[in-house]
């Protein structure tokens, strides 16, 4: 029950895409922890029984399962949704967590490459939004929220073989903070996660597209390969102290107890260092071109 005599329960029905692995199952660890209920989504309802396996048994009544594609069509998607948010009468928190990785030299990738990628990274995730957006604006509590989890990526992108991805996870964040703006008359809170390196499961699964190698770039491809291929295991990032705090700043406790809530949320010590020095080396170009950025006014 959402409401007693007009008091609104503290339980908060999430519902989580991605859950499968990652990040996206220690979302529904930690939520179900809480008391909270969820319901966990994934492509493979094998992964999602396996899910509630490793989930305690004291908490799995709290927990739902659905299988769902965030890349099927919208009017699938908001069917998915909709059941979803029958489930228990409504939703609190939606995290668009489910996402991937093509990595890829741009000109090799091409546009198809580039579409993919944003198929799922883009648009699935608007799709998943666009069908939930209703239900958050009848959840009977003044806290919805939105959690999108998107990169440190969309700030270093100066390295070959991140283009496409970090191209996605750049127009996600727009949008994001385009919502932060149109959802707030409804008191729904958005919250974009900005995660660094984390050790989780197949997070490099997708291997490096080799299937369009052009001669040119042969030297530059090695080394991007190898470079991707050292990453997996050497990651600092701890994925359960990761998803603890977004689900602190989402109840407002533990890190984030008598705090204002956050619109952004960076984790992890590499993913500040991109961002700040991405952040100084535009305001450096800025102060050294301010001479023409300033001269183009009507005199």
């Amino acid at each position: 029950m959402a409401a007693t005599n007009g008091h609104v329960e503290e339980t908060r029905v999430w519902v989580i895409t991605g859950t499968s692995s990652g990040f996206g199952r220690r979302l529904v660890t930690s939520a179900l922890a809480r008391g909270d209920r969820v319901i966990a989504t994934a492509r493979s309802q094998e992964k999602l029984d396996n899910l509630v396996s490793l989930c305690s048994p004291d908490v799995q009544d709290n927990l739902r399962t659905l299988e769902l594609d965030i890349n099927e069509a919208e009017d699938v998607v908001q069917k998915k949704i909709d059941e979803a948010a029958a489930i228990w009468g409504r939703i609190d928190v939606l995290v668009n967590n489910a996402g991937i990785g093509y990595p890829s030299l741009v000109e090799e990738g091409g546009n198809q490459l580039l579409r993919r990628q944003f198929e799922t990274n883009v648009f699935g995730i608007m799709n998943v939004t666009y069908a939930a957006l209703p239900h958050l604006r009848n959840s009977p509590r003044n806290d919805a929220t939105v959690v999108t989890v998107g990169s440190r990526s969309a700030w270093k992108t100066e390295l070959a073989g991140i283009g496409p991805y970090a191209a996605s996870k750049a127009a996600i964040h727009v949008i994001t903070e385009t919502l932060m703006v149109e959802l707030s008359p409804f008191n729904i809170r958005v919250l974009l996660v900005e995660p660094g390196s984390f050790r989780t499961e197949g997070i490099y699964g997708q291997g490096y597209n080799t299937s369009n190698p052009i001669s040119a770039y042969d030297e530059l491809r090695n080394v991007s390969i190898k470079r991707f291929a050292s990453v997996p295991g050497t990651e600092k990032g701890d994925p359960d102290k990761a998803m603890e705090a977004v689900v602190d700043v989402v109840r407002g406790e533990g890190v984030a107890k008598g705090r204002p809530f956050p619109p952004y949320l960076v984790l992890g010590q590499d993913a500040e260092n991109d961002i700040r020095n991405k952040c100084a080396k535009v305001l450096t170009n800025l102060d050294a071109w301010q001479d023409v950025t300033r001269g183009v006014n009507f005199s």
